[in-house]
């Protein structure tokens, strides 16, 4: 019997529903992978803070010195973030960023054997590069990966990974390091990267460059006041944060005199308020982007002082470190926030420039940081941090009004 011509035709349409589904729901699929990756490099970064410690203990090198292990790959990631893109040209996307995930893999692994502070440093330039590489590719990715109506939330997910992984990291490689040392902790991680540089290769579908991004490009967004403006708030809270947060273990420790058991949970609750922070600061950054930054600037300048101030013991500690995590939470979403809203045309050239001054952030606060550990006091550190992000706070009350809504931000941010 043969098929009517209306038949066929509805046959079609739903093959072609259904085709649009099973391609849609990869690509779901897919930006969870790079969700993943962006996660992995993150955490790779961020890895040495709970470890500081033991590394030190084990090199038999101090706090400071052992700090070099977070400035060095900060400092790479911010040169890479627009060489990378840049030098990967007309490369599939698809295995720039399974050629990344795979060195990182190899450096994290290891990172396990080193037996050399030099050793370990010189691996953690390779980790700067794969973040630098990472971060700034797969921030673009989301429009590729889904339809349109699902690319907000896509891009969301893909940033998401580098927040959770900023607060979640650090007590993951907490614990992992106190059940088998810090070098189970690099091993550890260096086998998530295996399995995710496996999801990439299988999950992602071809991924050929649109058009190279130029670093003339790049550069010349610093001729827009509102880019300038915000890479500087950019810079002054996130140097301030890790000028503290690098060397939060051991002010606990001294501070609380909590043991490395405590230390782990107080990190963990530390995490867990920082994802929370992450989704409450993205839906107020919606609303109002520049309160809510003004708002995180105050809590942290006032946190990260405190948590030096030997006073109330451990619970006194942990509630400091639960509105830590709250405040520092939100910063990723709603700084990348700024910096895209003033470059609205050039989003991946600002997202390059973003991952640059995020990351040059994070070596200048651990730098300073362990500038100030090693001449003043531990203790120092945490207080150098909060006159960061105050200077960040003063910057962001004198550029302009903050009652405007983040969708006319390209307008009205400084």
């Amino acid at each position: 019997m043969k098929q009517g011509a209306g038949e066929r035709d509805a046959g079609e349409r739903g093959a072609g529903k259904r085709g649009a589904k099973a391609a849609e729901t990869g690509g779901r699929a897919a930006v969870v992978a790079v969700a993943a990756a962006t996660f992995s490099v993150v955490t790779s970064e961020m890895l040495p803070v709970g470890l500081l410690t033991p590394i030190g203990s084990g090199l038999g090198v101090p706090a400071g010195t052992a700090g070099l292990t977070m400035t060095v790959p900060g400092l790479v990631a911010a040169v890479a973030a627009p060489a990378v893109t840049a030098a990967a040209g007309r490369t599939d996307r698809r295995w720039v960023l399974v050629g990344l995930m795979a060195l990182l893999a190899v450096a994290n692994l290891l990172s396990a054997l080193a037996t050399h502070i030099a050793v370990l440093v010189g691996l953690r330039v390779l980790v700067g590069v794969c973040i630098g590489g990472v971060w700034a590719i797969a921030a673009g990715l989301a429009v590729r990966l889904v339809p349109e109506r699902s690319v907000g939330a896509a891009t969301s997910l893909i940033f998401s990974g580098i927040a959770v992984a900023s607060v979640l990291g650090v007590p993951a490689g907490t614990l992992a390091g106190g059940l088998g040392g810090w070098r189970a902790a690099f091993a550890a991680m260096g086998v998530v990267c295996l399995a995710v540089t496996a999801a990439l290769a299988a999950l992602l579908p071809p991924l050929p460059a649109e058009r190279a991004v130029r670093p003339s490009e790049v550069a010349g967004l610093l001729r827009i006041p509102g880019v300038r403006a915000g890479l500087l708030v950019v810079v002054l809270i996130v140097a301030g944060h890790f000028a503290g947060y690098t060397f939060v273990r051991p002010v606990l420790e001294r501070a609380s005199g909590a043991g490395a058991g405590l230390i782990s949970g107080l990190l963990l609750a530390y995490g867990v308020a920082g994802v929370a922070g992450n989704f409450l600061a993205g839906a107020a950054a919606a609303r109002n982007l520049r309160r809510t930054l003004l708002v995180i600037s105050v809590a942290l300048a006032a946190v990260l002082p405190a948590v030096s101030v030997p006073a109330g013991g451990a619970v006194a500690a942990g509630a400091l470190i639960v509105v830590w995590g709250l405040a520092y939470g939100g910063v990723s979403v709603s700084t990348q926030g700024l910096l895209t809203a003033a470059a609205p045309g050039s989003r991946e050239a600002a997202s390059a420039l973003f991952v640059s001054a995020f990351n040059a952030a994070i070596a200048l606060g651990a730098l300073l940081g362990g500038r100030a550990a090693d001449a003043v006091s531990l203790p120092a550190a945490l207080w150098l941090g909060g006159l960061l992000v105050t200077a960040a706070l003063v910057v962001l009350a004198v550029t302009g009004p903050g009652a405007r809504r983040s969708r006319t931000a390209a307008a009205d941010l400084p």
